[in-house]
C-alpha cells in the first residue's frame, strides 16, 4: 500500500514532466531560438532577391554567411534548431519593391513605389515568414575559424551546434523512457522503478539546460566571426526560454520522484523490521 504523500509526489511530479515536455517540444519545433531586429529595408535592395538567395543557397559556411545570413540580418530574421526564416513583405495589386529611382506622387510629395495604385497612397504591405529548414546531414556539417575560408576547422562551434540538436532529443527521449518504467511499475504494482524514473528526469533537465547552452555559446562565437551590421540587433527568442523553462520542471519532478522512491523504501524496511521484531 502507498502513502498519501507519496502518491501526491508522484501526481505532481507527472504533471510536471508532462508540462516540461510539451514546452521542449514546442521549443524545438519552432524557429525563435534567436531572432534579429533589422532596421528599415533601404531603397534600391530587391527583396526578392534576397529571398531566393535564401532559400535557394546551399547551407554550408561560405553560402551561410554571405547569402543567408545577409539576408537574416536585413530582413528580421530568426533562428532555430532546425529551422531560419526571414519576414518579407507579400505581394499585393498595389505594391511594388521599390528600385533605385522611386517615383513622387505630386499631391503629398511622398515617395512611392512605381505602379502604386492606392488612391490614398501604397500602405506598408503585410509581411509573411519565409522559413527553410535544416537537413539532417546539414547539422553535421563542420564549422570554421573564419566563415568562407575552409583552412582550419572549429571544433568548438561544430559540436556546438550538434550538442544543441542532439541533446533535446535526448532529454525527449529519457523521459519517454521515464515514462515507460513509470507504466511498467504501475502494471508490476512496484515503487522501486520510481528511482530510475527520477534519476531519468534529473538527466533529461541536464540535457535541456545544456541545449540552451550550446545554443548561446554557438550564437556568440558566430558573431565573434561574423559580426551583424550597424543598426541590427539580436535577441533571444520566446522558443529558448520555453526550454529553459523546461529545465527546472524536469528538475522539479526528478527531486519529487527520488524523494518518493526513497521514502518509500525506507519507510518499507521500517515496517519489515518492525513486523519482523
Amino acid at each position: 500500500m502507498v502513502d498519501n504523500r507519496y502518491a501526491t509526489a508522484l501526481v505532481i511530479g507527472s504533471v510536471l514532466s508532462l508540462l516540461a515536455t510539451v514546452y521542449l517540444s514546442v521549443a524545438v519545433g519552432t524557429q525563435h531560438w534567436f531572432q534579429y531586429s533589422s532596421p528599415p529595408v533601404k531603397q534600391g535592395v530587391n527583396v526578392s532577391v534576397l529571398k531566393e538567395e535564401f532559400v535557394n543557397c546551399e547551407f554550408d559556411e561560405k553560402t551561410y554567411s554571405e547569402k543567408t545570413y545577409t539576408s537574416m540580418f536585413r530582413l528580421n530574421g530568426t533562428l532555430g534548431l532546425w529551422w531560419r526564416c526571414i519576414q518579407v513583405p507579400t505581394k499585393s495589386h498595389w505594391y511594388k519593391e521599390p528600385d533605385d529611382h522611386p517615383s513622387v506622387n505630386d499631391s503629398d510629395g511622398r515617395a512611392q513605389p512605381p505602379e502604386c495604385t492606392h488612391q490614398s497612397g501604397c500602405p506598408d504591405p503585410r509581411m509573411e515568414t519565409a522559413c527553410v529548414s535544416f537537413t539532417l546531414p546539414e547539422q553535421f556539417i563542420p564549422k570554421y575559424k573564419h566563415p568562407g575560408n575552409h583552412s582550419k576547422e572549429d571544433l568548438l562551434r561544430t559540436y556546438l551546434w550538434r550538442c544543441q540538436f542532439l541533446l533535446p532529443l535526448v532529454s525527449l527521449a529519457l523521459v519517454f523512457l521515464s515514462g515507460l518504467v513509470g507504466v511498467c511499475a504501475c502494471l508490476c504494482r512496484s515503487f522501486t522503478p520510481t528511482f530510475c524514473v527520477g534519476v531519468f528526469h534529473f538527466l533529461a533537465g541536464l540535457c535541456s539546460l545544456s541545449t540552451v547552452c550550446c545554443f548561446r555559446a554557438g550564437v556568440d562565437l558566430l558573431h565573434h566571426y561574423y559580426k551583424p551590421p550597424k543598426g541590427v540587433e539580436g535577441s533571444m527568442g520566446w522558443s529558448l526560454y520555453l526550454a529553459l523553462i523546461s529545465f527546472p520542471l524536469q528538475m522539479m519532478a526528478a527531486a519529487l520522484f527520488l524523494w518518493a522512491a526513497k521514502s518509500h523504501r525506507n519507510n518499507y524496511t521500517r515496517m519489515t523490521a518492525y513486523r519482523v521484531a
